[in-house]
């Protein structure tokens, strides 16, 4: 952590943000998930950045240690040990370094054409480092014959190979995009942000009105809020928000108006379900056994009910069980036909924005209850339909 980022830039670049995170915390996350006991920072001075990182790594449960050199190394680092080293500046995709570095000891590289043209130093004439590796200890004791001056990482990466450490190449697959990348500057973490987000949102889903607009959303402000250090939990607080404001709307039977807030207010909580992957994938965390993003889609959809059950008086021959049946089905099937569905149709039904949207075009048309039942017979259909081709459990 002593290299600048750039010409004229006096941080290191350890300390670049991507993603709402430092370089270095990035780095943290993949030696949490490899269930690196202790983490050795070597740098000049201790600097706010540098305590804060400190402090992630002991709510962790994992010390970290900051020396100013290379010869304080070998009094942390016995024999017996295993190291981990990640070159100042890298930025890779978790599952990725993960899996390459669980296979044991190995120094990472890559095809010199592609390693040198992102900045990675060369090993060999066919070979490039990757910056990162997985050596034994022992290897530390060597750093003591070199200079003060020297660059730890690239002295290992050449102390390993002379050792016999085996290279191990980072597949074509695992360095596409933003998944394993070497960042100098600021302009470089900034190109790179976008992408390094869209990686964590996942790219599989099929795009539909509602999972376009919350992607669009994080793609467009989600950088702002993950360095403003808000993330994902200002974004549910509007969901909240926005859903009080329905079940005010509701209340007074404005239906449309409340329908069209639920269809707000499911893509702010997309939103917020996708900002909280992309800090949890690509920083490792720790995920709770139920997420915000669960919650307020149970909450949600209880929502809808609520306001459909209020967009009509009760008639005095009817009972309030009767009423809410329509729309609870309607729910419960929106609920239950995606286990039955092709995976290309799931995000339909799972898409309650554009459900509430349908719904509150049927209420401006004053056909809210009709258009409730008329769904629900649809999806009950489809569902029939295609359960009649699933296999059943012949019993004896």
């Amino acid at each position: 952590m002593i290299e600048p980022a750039g010409t004229g830039q006096s941080a290191p670049r350890a300390f670049l943000h991507v993603g709402g995170a430092t370089l270095a915390r990035h780095q943290l996350g993949i030696a949490l998930a490899l269930e690196c006991q202790r983490v050795v920072c070597i740098a000049r001075e201790v600097t706010p950045p540098l305590i804060a990182l400190q402090q992630d790594a002991e709510k962790a449960g994992v010390r970290l240690h900051v020396i100013p050199g290379p010869r304080a190394l070998a009094g942390l680092v016995t024999a017996n040990d295993e190291l981990i080293v990640f070159t100042e500046g890298l930025l890779a995709a978790p599952q990725e370094a993960i899996a390459l570095l669980e296979q044991g000891h190995s120094v990472l590289v890559q095809p010199i054409e592609s390693g040198l043209a992102a900045g990675f130093e060369r090993i060999d004439i066919n070979h490039s480092a990757a910056g990162a590796m997985r050596i034994p200890g022992r290897l530390v004791e060597a750093l003591g014959d070199l200079p003060a001056d020297f660059d730890i990482p690239s002295a290992l990466t050449r102390i390993a190979l002379q050792s016999g450490v085996a290279m191990q190449l980072v597949p074509a697959t695992a360095r596409e995009g933003a998944r394993w990348k070497l960042v100098h500057d600021e302009g470089e973490a900034h190109e790179i942000e976008d992408a390094w987000i869209r990686l964590h949102m996942g790219e599989g889903e099929m795009p539909t009105p509602g999972i376009m607009l919350s992607r669009l959303g994080v793609l467009a402000i989600g950088p702002s809020l993950l360095h403003a250090g808000s993330g994902w939990g200002l974004v549910a607080l509007g969901a909240v928000a926005i859903m009080l404001l329905a079940l005010g709307a509701g209340w007074f039977t404005y239906s449309g108006i409340a329908l069209v807030l639920c269809a707000v207010a499911w893509t702010l909580r997309r939103a917020s379900g996708l900002l909280e992957r992309v800090e949890h994938d690509s920083l490792k965390l720790g995920k709770a056994p139920l997420s915000g993003e669960t919650v307020l889609g149970w909450l949600l959809d209880l929502e809808l009910i609520v306001v459909i059950v209020w967009s009509a008086p009760l008639p005095p021959w009817d009972s309030l069980l009767a009423h809410v049946f329509p729309p609870f089905i309607l729910i419960a099937l929106a609920r239950l036909l995606p286990r039955v569905l092709l995976r290309g149709w799931i995000a339909w039904l799972e898409d309650r924005a554009l459900l509430a949207l349908i719904l509150a075009l049927a209420a401006f048309f004053g056909v809210l209850i009709d258009a409730v039942q008329v769904l629900a017979m649809l999806l009950a259909l489809a569902a029939l339909l295609l359960s009649a081709g699933k296999p059943q459990i012949t019993r004896a």
